[in-house]
């Protein structure tokens, strides 16, 4: 393993420093920082500027670009990076080995980069390529910059060099997260899939880290490695405390894994950002489902902590509170947002309140300090499924406000209705498929019922991206996709496969979505043992099926809004207003099977959409580049006025949205940055401020 950094000589990269940690960021005169992926430890992705508003937004240039290229060995097409900033320098991670940069926040200017060379344990990372971001902390003294890298270091550099810091961690200015997890790794350091590729928390002298899983819906076995949360003192590197998301034996919660499931059952893992309340001492850790995803019969019960919203004590690791959203996951809807922690007024009363944007459509909201939900969230009777062997929790808890701002369901009220023949042939597409309410069960894919539909699991909703809020206003601003459908039946895998009785016929194929062009456009997804392996026959040809048919005329098999973006208040618990968000794809606007037909703005499918606060507006881009009267071929980053909705400014960019955008202020002029990537335009963080007689 090998390091290098490069710095580049005479370049005074420091000013005013960040006093008592990164936890918040200050503002020195004219200066306003960004240090934390979330800007700050709330989670909130606010700052309130408003050099740039509704009367300039549209006149934003770009000031500076930066290639991730020649980051890596490979050009990267998933930058989904959000730059940290901190005394006028930017910080961010790129390229295909997660390099960490330093650029000048005025003019780009490259100041320093570092890279870990990490052999075959990076090329068998399970979360490979950017990565999300780096954080920042000082003591007013030493400032540091902190990133996991794919094969799981916590890396620890010195932020005005970009060299490792030497004494710090067990291994130079690095800790093995492998090395040091108290959970076994199976099967070896190398191979052992698990990882990170969030970026950590930094909470006053405190960094926290999680852990990630491969993607692609079925292991290897149910038997995979465990997920944890951890917290690292910053001035050290020493371990402070693990936190078991699988109870181990002896520790609370062990009991609702029945058969001593937890012994062998693997995942369940933080792979989103935490965030923490410094003041209450407390720690906010999302966890996703534990192994695997659409199939839980090797691991009855509830099985805490899975899929859960947990608070631990931010100096022990200590849990305080608890609450499990999906008692016995097997729907793929994990935790994927990081944990918004603002102050609210509820019918006169002040709380301090957590809310947790989520898949399902649902924002839950709770009393941080103590876990108790602001309005009930009562447990709601669900459908028993029938595939042999699983294990089904009778009841899931359904919050009564604030309103599901994404759809929940699936049912004939969501098909296309452009015209009622396209509404007549949807109805008869989805005649063999299981429809219906929110935690509908998975099927066993066979004649008559091929698959279930669902909407929101495993990529609809709001992911990773998260949401973000106004601490003045009290309101929560977040995207979601409301036609992110996906088919999945469970079926016997290949011989050898697997040790599953059941896996996704979506494995070792393609994930079944169909994008607002109805065509298959996901990834291919790995398969459960070995790449490249041949799919039982019946997969093949019910996941061939979907993708052939599960559209109409070429046109997505749900109506239009394909996505929005909400305000919630959460004094009152209602939505404010909510708009599609994105301009309706080309192959919608130029199907000829519309012609004639007005259709409104529709949005867009994706699921990598973040948001953005400043003082009045909220920003975020399109995921998908098109062309319309307006504008020419390109993907608009769009602002809209909070109180409304109304889009009031946008400015075209090369390729779509994939990583969250951020602001900051240097010498009193405004900047943001938004990561760009996807088809065929590799990543690249682009900066833009107005000009200078603007």
């Amino acid at each position: 393993m090998t390091s290098k950094s490069k710095l580049f000589a005479g370049v005074a990269i420091f000013g005013l420093l960040l006093a008592g940690g990164a936890a918040l960021a200050q503002s020195q005169g004219q200066n306003m920082d960004w240090p934390l992926y979330t800007a700050d430890v709330m989670g909130s992705r606010f700052r309130p500027l408003d050099q740039i508003n509704a009367s300039n937004f549209s006149k934003l240039e770009v000031m500076w670009r930066f290639k991730t290229d020649n980051l890596g060995n490979r050009p990267e097409f998933k930058l989904e990076g959000t730059p940290i900033e901190v005394a006028g320098v930017v910080y961010a991670t790129a390229g295909s080995r997660r390099a960490v940069i330093a650029l000048d926040a005025v003019t780009g200017e490259l100041l320093w980069v570092h890279g870990e060379k990490e052999g075959a344990r990076g090329a068998a990372a399970p979360r490979q390529l950017s990565g999300r971001g780096p954080a920042y902390w000082t003591d007013g003294k030493d400032a540091r910059i902190v990133y996991v890298t794919p094969g799981y270091q916590l890396i620890c550099l010195d932020a005005k060099t970009g060299q490792r810091v030497a004494g710090w961690g067990s291994n130079n200015g690095a800790v093995d997260l492998k090395a040091d997890d108290d959970q076994k790794i199976l099967p070896d350091f190398t191979t052992g899939e698990i990882g990170w590729q969030s970026a950590p928390t930094v909470a006053g002298d405190i960094v926290l880290v999680g852990s990630a899983f491969r993607e692609g819906f079925t292991p290897t076995s149910f038997r995979n490695n465990k997920g944890s949360a951890r917290a690292f003192d910053m001035r050290t590197g020493k371990k402070l405390w693990q936190f078991h998301t699988i109870p181990q034996k002896g520790e609370p919660g062990y009991e609702t894994w029945l058969n001593g499931s937890a012994e062998y059952t693997g995942n369940t893992g933080v792979w989103t950002e935490i965030t923490a309340d410094p003041e209450a001492g407390l720690a906010y850790l999302p966890v996703e489902q534990p192994t695997s995803d659409f199939f839980g019969g090797k691991r009855p019960g509830n099985g805490l902590y899975g899929t859960s919203l947990v608070a631990v004590d931010l100096k022990t690791g200590k849990p305080k509170w608890h609450f499990q959203f999906i008692h016995h996951e097997i729907w793929d809807y994990d935790m994927s947002s990081a944990p918004l922690l603002m102050d609210i007024t509820v019918n006169g009363k002040n709380i301090k309140a957590v809310a947790e944007p989520s898949k399902m459509g649902f924002l839950y909201v709770f009393d941080r300090i103590t876990g108790k939900p602001v309005w009930p969230i009562p447990e709601v009777k669900v459908e028993k499924g029938n595939v042999p062997g699983e294990w089904y929790a009778p009841t899931q808890p359904i919050p009564t406000k604030p309103p599901a701002y994404a759809r929940t369901a699936v049912t004939e009220d969501i098909l296309l209705d452009f015209t009622p023949d396209m509404r007549k042939q949807a109805v008869e597409l989805v005649k063999n498929y299981k429809m219906g309410p929110i935690y509908t069960p998975p099927v066993v894919s066979k004649e008559g019922r091929l698959a279930t539909l669902m909407i929101g699991a495993a990529s609809g909703g709001t992911n990773w991206p998260g949401g973000s809020f106004n601490p003045e206003n009290h309101t929560v601003y977040t995207y979601a996709c409301n036609s992110c459908l996906s088919a999945t039946g469970l079926m016997p895998p290949p011989p050898g496969l697997s040790d599953l009785p059941y896996v996704v016929g979506q494995v070792g194929q393609r994930i079944t979505m169909v994008n607002a062009a109805g065509t298959d456009s996901s990834a291919d997804a790995p398969p459960p043992v070995r790449r490249g392996a041949t799919p039982a026959p019946a997969a093949a040809a019910a996941e061939g099926g979907n993708r052939r048919r599960l559209a109409v005329n070429g046109l997505l098999l749900v109506k239009p809004p394909y996505s929005t973006i909400s305000a919630i208040n959460l004094d009152r618990g209602e939505i404010v207003w909510q708009v599609p968000h994105g301009d309706t794809p080309d192959a919608v606007r130029n199907n000829p099977a519309l012609k004639g037909i007005n259709v409104p703005r529709t949005g867009q499918t994706g699921f990598n959409i973040g948001t953005l606060v400043t003082k009045s507006l909220v920003i975020a881009g399109d995921a998908q580049v098109t062309t319309t009267p307006d504008h020419p071929r390109g993907a608009p980053l769009r602002a809209y006025d909070q109180k409304t909705g109304k889009e009031v400014g946008n400015v075209l960019m090369p390729a779509g949205q994939s990583g969250s955008p951020m602001t900051y202020m240097v010498n009193g002029k405004q900047y943001i940055i938004v990561a760009v990537s996807g088809g065929d335009y590799s990543g690249e963080y682009i900066c833009y401020a107005l000009p200078d007689n603007g």
